[in-house]
């Protein structure tokens, strides 16, 4: 039996494979149009570093991270020996704090006269039960901007993020933008207290699970999938009673923001999003079509505090990312025509062994041409049959191969030296001449 790809995985190719190439695209002119930068980390990092960012009370650090040992630590462990903190590795569940890390660890922050700005596009893994808009290995692509607590910044990354899904062609009518405040350090020890108290007053109603989360993140119950506990949450205070003036400012200048942009947007105080490092500003984006339960496609907030968090300066932060699994289900949901299937390209299709041994010698030619993608029936001969397949065969192949044009050579062709050109999309033909392929289609034509 042959060995298969691991659960909640799977592999990017073709058409699936374009469209991650036409959302990078897409983000490095969205966002470089806003003065962010690409970066890449490592696809690990060490343990603590999600520990320490993330939080030890969220799933993501208790349940989903997956951890990496060497072999040689392996056996260290296998003898009841300590391992040190440097060979505890973790592959990132996601990529604000690797992001974060970075800009601490080579001082671009210290040597930065503006806020820094990155933003960055690969794999996260998350130890999870697969199901449709959720696997184990997933893309995110994603903006962080340290060093400044200008609401202005807030609105912008809001704006980015839904510019970012109609770039790419989802329908932004069809989602919703929820918005919220989760105060500071100052107002947000009263209002953790006082969800504590009410799921406490609560318990007939809240799951284990959720009696845990009172003693460490009270507030993490408010993202509870239990129904009980859902519905008696509903019930339980809102942080917009227990905001200071300072963080009720920033909320209303990132409000005012959004409206002065035309960016639609609901308040929802119940929305704390998964990890701990978030302060004032949260933002999730779902989709409203036919995504199910896993409707979220992108999100984010700021986290001024996390720089400190991980040993770094303390300085403010915000950031968010979309998931491309998700944000291609609601392409997809959104009946749109990508970029990344447009027709493209030419397909020769001889009709002879003279017009195939031609159409092979203008294949090597245009092998290194930039300027074309140039393709041709290479499959294997069949047992009994003919090298060359027939006109409807190689036609059928060249629809596939998503072929803009077709160029048909036969006896007739060869003897008059031109092309039969077909349009693949509106199947009309034409006759070229050899020269004039060579000057309109960009194409070598080999010397007879």
């Amino acid at each position: 039996m042959a060995i298969k790809r691991p659960e909640g995985t799977f592999d990017l190719f073709g058409q699936e494979m374009q469209e991650w190439e036409l959302f990078k695209k897409c983000a490095n002119e969205t966002f470089g149009a806003a003065a962010y930068e690409l970066i890449q980390t490592p696809t690990f990092e060490k343990t603590e570093l999600f520990v320490r960012g993330i939080g030890d009370t969220t799933d993501v650090v208790n349940k989903e991270m997956y951890s990496a040992l060497s072999g040689g630590n392996i056996e260290k462990l296998k003898s009841g020996e300590e391992i040190s903190s440097k060979a505890q590795l973790t592959l990132r569940p996601e990529g604000t704090a690797g992001a974060v890390r970075a800009a601490v660890e080579n001082g671009w922050i210290d040597q930065a006269s503006q806020p820094v700005r990155i933003w960055y596009a690969g794999p996260m893994f998350r130890a999870e039960r697969p199901q449709k808009g959720r696997q184990r290995q997933f893309h995110q692509i994603g903006i962080e901007c340290l060093g400044s607590n200008d609401a202005s910044l807030d609105a912008q990354a809001i704006v980015l993020m839904m510019q970012l899904f109609k770039e790419f062609g989802i329908d932004v009518d069809k989602c919703t933008l929820h918005l919220n405040s989760l105060g500071c350090e100052k107002c947000r020890p009263a209002y953790r207290e006082a969800v504590k108290k009410f799921i406490h007053t609560n318990t007939d109603c809240m799951c284990e699970t959720c009696m845990e989360r009172a003693e460490k993140n009270p507030l993490r119950s408010f993202d509870c999938k239990n129904p009980e506990c859902k519905s008696a949450m509903q019930n339980a205070p809102l942080i917009d009673q227990y905001l200071c003036d300072d963080c009720k400012a920033h909320f209303a200048k990132v409000k005012q923001f959004l409206d002065l942009a035309n960016c639609k947007y609901e308040i929802d105080a119940t929305l704390v999003r998964g990890l701990d490092y978030y302060t004032k500003t949260v933002f999730e984006c779902t989709f409203n079509d036919g995504l199910g339960a896993q409707n979220a496609i992108g999100g984010g907030g700021r986290y001024d505090k996390l720089a400190a968090e991980i040993g770094g300066p303390d300085i403010p932060g915000l950031g968010f990312a979309v998931g491309f699994e998700r944000c291609l289900l609601a392409k997809k949901a959104s009946a749109s025509k990508s970029f990344a299937t447009k027709r493209k390209g030419l397909f020769i299709i001889p009709l002879d062994e003279n017009a195939k041994s031609f159409a092979e010698k203008m294949f090597v030619l245009n092998s290194f041409n930039p300027e074309i993608k140039l393709d041709m029936d290479l499959r294997p001969e069949e047992t009994g049959q003919t090298c060359v397949r027939s006109l409807k065969s190689q036609l059928k192949l060249a629809n596939k191969s998503n072929a803009e044009t077709a160029l048909i050579l036969g006896s007739d062709e060869m003897e008059n030296k031109c092309f039969t050109v077909r349009n693949l999309e509106t199947h009309e033909d034409s006759k070229v001449s050899f020269d004039d392929a060579k000057k309109a289609l960009h194409t070598s034509i080999p010397q007879e």
